[in-house]
């Protein structure tokens, strides 16, 4: 069973910078899509960057790909998320989450990681970040 445990949240100042980390346990053969989300209280969960284990190859939505870069190491099973310039809108709480990709792996993360249409599986508790003065 796998399991996604987000870390590295907590109190930045407008303008600061931290980097997430989602350390990732029980994937059998096979390669998955892992994504960051966000979900700040009364609004909707939006993605933030995806990431695929087989090549590590990086997709962002919409304007994230300015302040937030995503990265693996594939030898601690770990994903990252820099976060730079951190705005007061940034504030929410950061989720990771992992889909296996299966035999069609290009599709598949298409439809996770291109257009976001596409459910993850595997959640993890996430990681509260909050952007104040």
């Amino acid at each position: 069973q796998v399991q996604l445990v987000e870390s590295g949240g907590g109190l930045v100042e407008p303008g600061g910078s931290l980097r997430l980390s989602c350390a990732a346990s029980g994937f059998t053969d096979g390669d998955y899509a892992i994504a960051w989300f966000r979900q700040a209280p009364g609004k909707e969960r939006e993605g933030v960057s995806c990431i695929s284990s087989s090549d590590g190859n990086t997709y962002y939505t919409r304007g994230m790909r300015d302040r937030f870069t995503v990265s693996r190491d594939s030898a601690k099973n770990t994903v990252y998320l820099q976060v730079n310039n951190l705005k007061p809108e940034d504030t929410a709480r950061y989720y990771c989450a992992a889909e296996p990709l299966g035999q069609k792996a290009v599709s598949r993360l298409f439809r996770l990681c291109v257009i976001w249409d596409a459910e993850f599986s595997s959640w993890g508790q996430g990681t509260q970040v909050t952007v104040s003065s």
